[in-house]
């Protein structure tokens, strides 16, 4: 990461948001999900759990263990993985793992960009992400170990001409009509209210 020197004002008060929306539970649990997946050790030697959001950043930082990952999720999908150390390769990883995603069928609210992880500016997202794709391979029938939600599954209605009919006898509460409630007694635009 670029040592861009520390932030004042604003700019320091949106920092302390983004780090304060990050959740270490959560992101061990990603961790440990990844590491169930794909077999890369991701979590401390120790079984504890990591003391900030940057040693989370670095051992994913390079995008091989996530690219690793949806590999496995969906095999074949990013073609080959960068093994480099060189900066631009990791970020190429990364951007590999986010455009498979959006294939896999992610939305685009959900995924992160390439700046929030490799230079660790919102590492939320990035666990967001991470989670989602665990609903998305649960939603995929992945057999493997799975994280996050299960997302449903769409449940379309088909009603018959007289239903629809039916339904349009109905005066709803959005046509005006509350058991004779108006604008009657309510002072007019421009007037004092007499107390």
């Amino acid at each position: 990461m670029a040592n861009k020197g520390p932030a004042y004002g604003l700019s320091r008060e949106c920092i302390q948001k983004t780090q304060a929306k990050f959740d270490m539970e959560s992101a061990m649990e990603a961790l440990d999900w990844i590491e169930a997946v794909t077999g890369a050790p991701l979590l401390p030697e120790d079984g504890g759990i990591y003391d900030n959001q940057l040693q989370v950043q670095e051992k994913i930082k390079d995008g091989e263990a996530l690219c690793d990952l949806i590999n496995t999720i969906a095999p074949g999908i990013i073609r080959k993985v960068n093994r480099s150390k060189l900066p631009f390769k990791q970020m190429e990883n990364i951007e590999m793992f986010l455009t498979a995603c959006r294939n896999y069928g992610m939305k685009e609210v959900d995924v992160f960009q390439t700046q929030d992880l490799y230079e660790g500016k919102a590492m939320y997202i990035v666990i967001n992400c991470i989670h989602t794709l665990g609903s998305l391979a649960r939603k995929n029938d992945f057999d493997g170990p799975v994280i996050g939600v299960k997302i449903a599954d769409e449940n379309t209605r088909h009603f018959s001409d007289e239903q629809i009919s039916e339904g349009k006898k109905v005066i709803s509460l959005q046509y005006g009509y509350n058991q004779g409630a108006s604008q009657k007694g309510m002072t007019a635009y421009g007037m004092t209210r007499h107390m």
